[in-house]
């Protein structure tokens, strides 16, 4: 412990790379954890949605606004963090990140009304997406050599595995306390985080003077472009997407954002977000792939836990206690993967990892409407192990060609397309589990109204059972019907899950197709340490 403790507070801004091994690892070990935190919250609320509605005395529709609210502000701030680090250093950028996300928590937890949970969601959504970013441009920046290799692995982890424990541990913290200590429980880790953080991360140095040259309408085209392009991914599929009046406005209003966004990024004298490092193909072709893992990762994340809460009707524990079989696969696939990315080509892992995605989702595609932990537990635990094989060769294919000065807008960029990834595809799972819950309603009303005297017997008998105890002969044809409808409805919507989870197999096969691009940057060796300044 000494080891690591030495020399504190000494400032490394000169040589990050020649600091102290266990000094590095333990900003590591800060910075890591801070990102934790971040994408932790962003799922931690998904299985006590009805708990914290009930709580707050929201709408159906408001509710769905505690997750959006986070995952707007938080795509905002994702790319603007490698301006930040220039601008206060990394140090700062990152301590006043993780307070503000741990102040923010604390006022998510104290919300009063539906009003105030959705501002400070967005706050402490905004405050944290510093955090998400910035540990992977210091780590590439400090590490070399065997060390680096290892760093993919570790923070490839964090990435999957804090929004898939997310759920899970948050089931299990609203069923033994509340609801509101899914905000709490960041309070304590948010002080240590930020206390450590203002001590131990000393790799570069602040530029006030950046500050003065700000943007703004840089700043502000970025805001709109991304907010609604969230806005409209999130509210899409509950309005029908461009047929709402306000979701038109919002994708207008993002386009428009989009377009000034680009001008200013290419001809802005000093620009927030540089997109320069996309003049290299590897790190464009590895934020595509990241896109399609993102989509890939968050849209079944989303789909098993709806699926358990609405057609088994599990409570939030029982949710969280199917799903965390995923985040235990990606714990051992860690260690797997760390080690096959030293020996194997990237193409090879990046396609075992493709095809047993695949697979665990074509897995998924033959659900009953009785699956449960023992069903559900071996195309979970696949997919935990495949997304690892995935994660960790991408995250070495897009940042370890660049230099201190140009990695940490690199790392802004690839985490957003991630995170934009998530957004894309749960907007589209929603929308197509909408329209093949319908189409296959229709299909199964067809297929009875063929044998409809098989039906009509069973409803008569179910009728009759129920006359035993309502005397009313029509009332217990009636609850018979009703009963009958619901089970049918039931069946419709877990034939949809298997639509929707074949057709992601199917996305995930014509991925393959980027494999032959996955080539490792020509020039990953790692730059002079002054390269930064």
């Amino acid at each position: 412990m000494t080891a690591w403790l030495k020399g504190i507070g000494q400032d490394w801004a000169h040589d990050p790379q020649g600091m102290p091994t266990p000094r590095k690892f333990l900003i590591l070990a800060v910075m890591a954890f801070g990102q934790f935190m971040a994408l932790f919250d962003i799922q931690i609320v998904s299985a006590s949605l009805r708990d914290v509605q009930a709580g707050l005395a929201a709408g159906p529709d408001e509710i769905s606004w505690v997750q959006t609210a986070y995952l707007m502000a938080e795509l905002v701030m994702i790319p603007l963090s490698g301006y930040l680090a220039h601008a206060m250093s990394t140090r700062w950028a990152f301590t006043f990140s993780a307070a503000s996300f741990t102040f923010f928590s604390l006022m998510c937890g104290l919300s009063w009304d539906m009003g105030s949970m959705i501002a400070f969601r967005a706050a402490q959504g905004f405050t944290g997406g510093t955090m998400v970013s910035l540990v992977f441009a210091t780590a590439f920046t400090i590490f070399t050599g065997k060390q680096r290799a290892m760093i993919p692995a570790i923070l490839g982890a964090v990435s999957v595995l804090a929004p898939t424990l997310g759920p899970s541990a948050g089931g299990a913290i609203t069923d033994w306390l509340d609801w509101r200590w899914l905000f709490f429980i960041n309070v304590v880790p948010g002080i240590v985080v930020t206390l450590l953080s203002s001590q131990v991360i000393r790799v570069d140095r602040a530029n006030p003077a950046l500050f003065a040259r700000i943007d703004w309408s840089h700043l502000i085209a970025m805001a709109v472009f991304l907010a609604g392009l969230e806005y409209v991914l999130e509210e899409g599929p509950r309005h029908d997407w461009f047929g709402d009046q306000t979701i038109a406005m919002a994708g207008w209003c993002s386009l428009v954002g989009f377009v000034l966004f680009l001008e200013r990024s290419f001809f802005s004298p000093n620009p927030l977000v540089k997109l320069s490092p996309f003049r290299q193909p590897t790190f464009a072709f590895a934020c595509i792939f990241n896109l399609v893992l993102g989509v890939g990762m968050y849209s079944a994340i989303y789909l098993v836990p709806v699926y358990l809460g609405q057609v088994r009707g599990y409570d939030s524990l029982q949710i969280g206690e199917t799903v965390i079989v995923v985040g235990l696969a990606q714990m051992i696939s860690v260690v797997v993967a760390a080690s096959l990315s030293q020996k194997l080509d990237a193409r090879i892992m990046i396609t075992v990892g493709l095809v047993c995605f695949a697979l665990s989702l074509w897995l998924s595609s033959n659900m009953t409407s009785d699956w449960g932990f023992w069903e559900l537990a071996p195309s979970q635990a696949l997919r935990g192990f495949a997304i690892m094989l995935c994660i960790v060769p991408s995250v070495t294919m897009a940042l370890a060609g660049f230099q201190p000065a140009e990695l940490k807008y690199a790392s802004g960029l690839f985490n957003l397309m991630r995170n934009l990834g998530g957004a894309i595809g749960i907007a589209v799972v929603n929308t197509l589990l909408q329209d093949h819950t319908r189409i296959d309603s229709l299909r199964l009303g067809e297929a009875m109204a063929h044998g409809a005297a098989p039906i009509n017997d069973t409803i008569t008998a179910m009728a009759g059972r129920m006359g035993a105890v309502a005397p009313d002969p029509h009332q217990a044809l009636l609850s018979a019907q009703g009963l009958f409808a619901r089970v049918a409805g039931r069946e419709a919507l877990t034939l949809a899950f298997n639509d929707v989870f074949r057709l992601l197999a199917w996305m995930f096969i014509a991925a393959l197709v980027m494999v032959p691009f996955c080539r490792p940057p020509a020039n990953a060796a790692p730059p002079p340490p002054d390269a930064a300044h």
